[in-house]
């Protein structure tokens, strides 16, 4: 059987009611590249039991969003100007992060996620990075074509020895990476693995994770069934989720 992965959702608004979702290229970079199959969490301010849902599947894939981390959750200063914000994906996906890495469950963090596990862990986050000098411009360029937003335009390094050198080797690798904000100070528990060349970090991994526990700034589910980076990173994922599922049926 194949393994499952939790994927905590977004809330969203639309045809006049509230939606728990997920963007179609997680899941289905989950499918196609990870071999995994998904459950999706809802988001919930409260009532969710993370141990319950983690009882059930065999990793935590904790997605990208166009919506930021509350800055309540790391001392940050609140502006609207940095939103739209999420408080109960902030509510689901910060005690999933903290309880999976307790118990050795699989763990991947794109985007949104690298930022929620930085949080999750002590760290806080940089707001509107572009604004800042020597920063580029990392932001989505919205664009009709999402092929071209998502484009693989910038490289990272990778630094070695590191964790994620493992399945992407080290050095430079092009990546997509869209965001706003980014880590400011690190949380104790998390070792930097890759930068961009103006120095934002775009890779992080956990240092004392009884598992897989990557976190990326970048988009490798956009083209995890073309390119091979991101690939890797997916494939990675998945054997560790089916490890970690045979652990459990012993």
């Amino acid at each position: 059987m194949k393994p499952i992965i939790a994927i905590p959702a977004d809330i969203r608004q639309f045809d006049g009611t509230t939606w728990h979702a997920v963007q179609t290229q997680y899941v289905r970079a989950a499918l196609k590249a990870a071999d995994v199959m998904s459950l999706l969490i809802p988001a919930l301010e409260e009532g969710n039991d993370p141990d319950a849902i983690l009882d059930r599947v065999d990793g935590l894939l904790v997605s990208g969003s166009a919506t930021n981390v509350h800055p309540s959750l790391y001392g940050g200063e609140v502006r609207e100007s940095d939103g739209p914000f999420d408080p109960a994906r902030d509510a689901t996906s910060l005690p999933l992060i903290r309880r999976a890495l307790d118990r050795g469950i699989p763990l991947l963090a794109i985007c949104r996620g690298i930022q929620e596990l930085n949080v999750a862990l002590g760290g806080t986050l940089a707001t509107e990075i572009q604004d800042q000098p020597g920063i580029w411009d990392h932001r989505n360029p919205l664009q009709a074509d999402r092929d071209v937003n998502y484009a693989i335009r910038q490289d990272v390094v990778i630094a070695e020895g590191s964790c994620i050198a493992r399945y992407l080797g080290a050095g430079r690798v092009p990546v997509n990476s869209l965001h706003r904000q980014a880590i400011s100070k690190t949380a104790p528990r998390l070792q930097v693995e890759a930068l961009a060349d103006d120095g934002t970090v775009e890779a992080v991994s956990v240092i004392d994770a009884k598992g897989f526990a990557i976190g990326v700034q970048w988009h490798p589910e956009y083209w995890a069934e073309k390119d091979g980076p991101s690939r890797a990173l997916f494939e990675a994922f998945g054997t560790a989720a089916r490890t970690y599922a045979a652990s459990r049926q012993r």
